[in-house]
């Protein structure tokens, strides 16, 4: 007699199938889709956002859920021209991570992005944080939000260090704005995107301050630092943009300096690309001060960027 179900002494189950029943069951089964690794020619507007994704360094969950979003979007729409059941989410959006990781420049893709799709009727980004929000009276602060709120309608409302509203405790107004804000993110769910950003610790206890927050922001990402070779690589696109060139010893240097720095700095004091830019510029400043005393300005020399040249925030 066949046993097709055993317990496990774990308590799970398991289904077991004699040799003839798996031959016949292997028949039947459909052959698995090849799912193409090329996104069809079809969707320009995910390929324009995916070029401009392909310029920035790292962040591979980050692009990975912006193609997961656009194919949601997509097929949803499908789904509505063939008389199937849709449900349109809430894509309100919190972004976790350290200081220059890029959440900012993310947040004006995806508005591009949901332009394109006509998800947000202008795309534009509304860039907020605490004393934009945040009264100095009862009543003040309920009406400041509203207004940034009514600025972002048909695009995004970016809030930086969003955390920063909860920090006051029960008396501080700051709780006002976020009442206000889970208010219309529900009464206003798709008229415009709210997206907070912050650190990833402080947001996830910021989480906690309201009971309604959580479940409004279906779609997390996180924002991991750079290590040091992304760094590098940060370095190098923004000089070649630029039409410059570290030599040898400057690059040797750059990247030392950038090892030390993240052992000594702690992640949440690091600005990562934000901190590599703002080299890459006094560097060049400082590049084109040595030029003008020297008073050479040959080509290769208009170009290289030595270890002279380099200086740091340290310094």
């Amino acid at each position: 007699m066949d046993q097709p179900i055993r317990m496990k002494s774990n308590g799970q189950i398991s289904v077991v199938l004699n040799s003839q029943k798996k031959k016949s069951l292997a028949k039947d089964l459909p052959k698995p889709q090849v799912v193409p690794k090329d996104i069809p020619p079809e969707h320009s507007a995910l390929k324009e956002i995916e070029e401009e994704l392909g310029a920035l360094v790292g962040m591979e969950e980050m692009k990975r859920m912006i193609k997961e979003i656009y194919a949601w979007i997509f097929v949803n729409k499908k789904r509505e021209e063939m008389g199937l059941k849709t449900r349109k989410q809430a894509l309100h959006m919190m972004f976790k991570g350290n200081p220059g990781t890029g959440k900012t420049t993310v947040a004006r893709l995806i508005g591009k992005l949901f332009l394109k799709m006509n998800v947000l009727s202008k795309g534009h980004l509304i860039e907020a944080e605490r004393a934009d929000l945040v009264g100095e009276y009862i009543g003040h602060t309920a009406q400041k939000t509203r207004d940034l709120i009514k600025k972002a309608q048909g695009g995004i409302l970016f809030v930086d260090e969003a955390y920063s509203l909860g920090r006051g405790g029960e008396k501080d107004f700051g709780k006002e704005a976020i009442d206000t804000l889970v208010k219309h993110m529900e009464d206003k769910q798709h008229e415009f995107i709210l997206i907070l950003a912050g650190y990833s610790r402080e947001m996830d206890y910021f989480l906690t301050l309201n009971p309604g927050l959580h479940s409004r922001f279906p779609l997390v990402i996180d924002f991991p630092d750079y290590d040091i070779e992304q760094l590098m690589d940060i370095a190098g696109r923004m000089l070649v943009e630029r039409e410059y060139a570290l030599s040898h010893e400057a690059e040797k240097k750059l990247k030392d300096h950038l090892i030390w720095v993240k052992a000594v700095l702690s992640p949440t004091s690091f600005s990562n690309g934000r901190y590599v830019r703002n080299i890459i510029e006094k560097t060049i400043r400082s590049q084109a001060m040595r030029l003008l005393m020297l008073n050479s300005y040959d080509r290769h020399e208009l170009m290289t960027l030595r270890s002279n040249d380099l200086v740091f925030e340290e310094d």
